[in-house]
């Protein structure tokens, strides 16, 4: 599994309560982009059309060596998930008013791969609270690593 690109900002702006894995349908030049590293998930999400869903504002870089064939970086693009996974999802999201949001893209095998997290958006003081935490367990472990010594 060969990880291209992470969306770090999600972890700080959304608390993640579930992660599912989905495919995402993309054209010949979108796949050498990303093979190349080009592309950027902030600020993109996931949204439910007609049954189905669609990432929007996904950035891929055209294709340096493509033509007229190249893409539009911003184009919406359609998630492949199983029907099951599709309703499921969607009721969860009405129900509890969740998000969801592009965690990382990644190659498994050959296929390109979309780990989506089922979020809750965080408050100011979420966030702070959740630096804090972070802080003081980084020094705990600190204190613990020359204790042991």
């Amino acid at each position: 599994m060969k990880i291209i690109a992470r969306n770090r900002k999600a972890f700080h702006d959304y608390e993640v309560l579930e992660k599912i894995e989905t495919g995402i349908e993309l054209m010949g030049t979108e796949v050498k982009s990303i093979r190349a590293g080009k592309v950027n998930l902030k600020d993109c999400y996931a949204v439910r059309i007609k049954g189905e869903f669609f990432l929007n504002h996904m950035h891929i870089s055209p294709f340096e060596k493509g033509n007229i064939f190249n893409h539009d970086p911003y184009r919406t693009r359609k998630l492949l998930m199983h029907r099951k996974e599709i309703l499921r999802l969607g009721s969860e999201i009405e129900r509890k008013h969740l998000t969801l949001i592009p965690l990382s893209v990644y190659f498994k095998k050959q296929w390109v791969k979309l780990e989506l997290g089922l979020c809750r958006g965080r408050k100011k003081y979420d966030k702070r609270q959740k630096i804090a935490a972070d802080e003081s367990k980084k020094r705990l472990a600190k204190v613990m690593k020359y204790a042991g010594r």
